[in-house]
């Protein structure tokens, strides 16, 4: 057993018993009150899943396998001193719950590169969408397109015993990683570049291939894409692509067709396609004020515009934090660090000046303050990834660290199906005012 593998198995396995123990003989203990409110407003709040990959806290942000962003920046293996920390490591910490070192990260990253072949009917599936479909579509029907090289099915269909269900699906995890970077690049050269594809470099780390395939060899593009693809990699277990992720492949569905329909999710306005809203309101408010230098003034009348249209400020609030999100403020930091004179990100920094208070003092949003969405399409931008509709994308690249990680450790745990009760509209009524009436 290859072993990082093994690494995982060893350290994972020891909380198979406890997952059991727990669920025998405390499976009757009431851990929170679930309130009307919180179903009719989505679940929110409600503790319902297992994921150790991540946490995140109203007040500080995410934590990965208890450690922040900054602490994950100074900790993380890194190619160079100056750099940021690969996102490899980030994927090991997130699957064995240790910091690894150095070897531990150049061995996945190896490995990862052995393992990115990807089949020619993958790109004819491709070929046959119109090049005009969203990156989005291309991206989840690939890969659905992959799911023929599925090790888990085959096993599954063999009849292995469903307490090793874990090993294939490890398999499946990581060459379904390893080939995301290449089925991404390979529609991003295809829609903008007239299918000028490149090949890519087993040399590479995998965020360093993947901004090689994509067309960008600078030293200062592949840092971003490493910082990028960590900071989106995962968001606890509730977020709609690592919740249906979980949900789908629960029913034992391999894992190309679990994190298809995670993606599929993550298309949402409401999820990831809001990196792609932020550049586009960015530029329209550009428009509509003849200026890309606006000033605080104008910026404010613009907000106040959005809001009055009933409209929401893309990138800003968040269904959880109550706080600037962590991973702003690190882009912002790798911004200060890095960039100079930007007007794009120039604005960014302005609106977050702005638009605070006046969404604050609305008295309607509990959350004023910028997410991830607010500063990552700005960087992109100015490192020359200027085709914002191929955003999520790449946010979907990383997301598969967190929630490919976590769907592992559903497998090694037994998860059963998830299967919540529903109920009518009327029961609701009926047990907030004793009746079912007008329903």
């Amino acid at each position: 057993m290859e072993y990082i593998k093994n690494r995982f198995f060893q350290k994972a396995s020891r909380c198979i018993s406890e997952y059991q123990r727990l669920k025998t003989e405390h499976g009757d203990k009431v851990i929170g009150q679930v309130t009307i409110g919180q179903v009719l407003s989505g679940m929110k709040g409600i503790p319902a899943l297992v994921t150790d990959t991540s946490k995140l806290d109203p007040n500080e942000g995410i934590r990965f396998r208890g450690h922040s962003l900054p602490e994950l920046r100074e900790k993380l293996p890194r190619l160079e001193e100056e750099g940021e920390p690969l996102p490899e490591g980030l994927f090991y910490l997130m699957l064995i719950g240790e910091i690894p070192e150095k070897d531990d990260v150049l061995n996945i990253s190896k490995d990862w590169a052995t393992r990115a072949y990807v089949p020619q009917h993958v790109f004819d599936v491709i070929d046959a969408i119109p090049r005009n479909s969203r990156p989005m579509t291309q991206f989840s029907a690939a890969i659905l397109a992959m799911a023929t090289e599925s090790i888990f099915q085959k096993a599954y269909r063999a009849g292995v015993n469903k307490k090793y269900y874990w090993d294939s699906t490890y398999e499946d995890v990581m060459n379904l990683i390893a080939r995301l970077p290449r089925i991404a690049a390979y529609i991003y050269r295809r829609i903008y570049h007239n299918g000028h594809h490149i090949e890519p470099n087993p040399q590479l780390d995998w965020a360093g291939n993947l901004a090689h395939m994509m067309g960008f060899d600078s030293v200062e593009v592949k840092r971003l894409l490493r910082l990028y693809m960590v900071i989106h990699a995962d968001h606890e277990g509730g977020n709609v692509s690592a919740h249906t992720t979980h949900l789908v492949g629960s029913a034992l569905s391999n894992a190309y067709y679990a994190f298809a329909a995670g993606m599929t999710g993550l298309a949402g306005p409401l999820h990831g396609y809001a990196n792609q809203d932020v550049i586009y309101w960015l530029n329209e408010m550009c428009d509509h004020l003849n200026t890309d230098e606006p000033t605080d003034a104008q910026i404010a009348a613009y907000i106040e515009k959005t809001l009055r249209e009933g409209r929401v400020v893309p990138g800003y609030g968040h269904a959880v934090l109550r706080i600037t999100d962590p991973r702003f403020t690190v882009q912002q930091e790798f911004a200060d660090k890095y960039v100079k004179n930007d007007k794009l990100i120039n604005l960014v920094n302005a609106i977050y000046r702005v638009a605070p208070p006046i969404l604050e003092s609305t008295g309607k949003i509990k959350n004023p303050w910028p997410n991830v969405d607010a500063y990552s399409g700005a960087l992109l931008n100015h490192y020359g990834i200027t085709e914002y509709t191929f955003y999520t994308v790449l946010f979907g690249v990383s997301r598969s660290l967190g929630v490919l990680a976590s769907l592992i450790q559903d497998r090694l745990y037994g998860m059963p199906l998830e299967r919540p009760s529903s109920f009518p509209l009327s029961w609701f009524k009926k047990q907030a005012e004793g009746t079912s009436e007008g329903c």
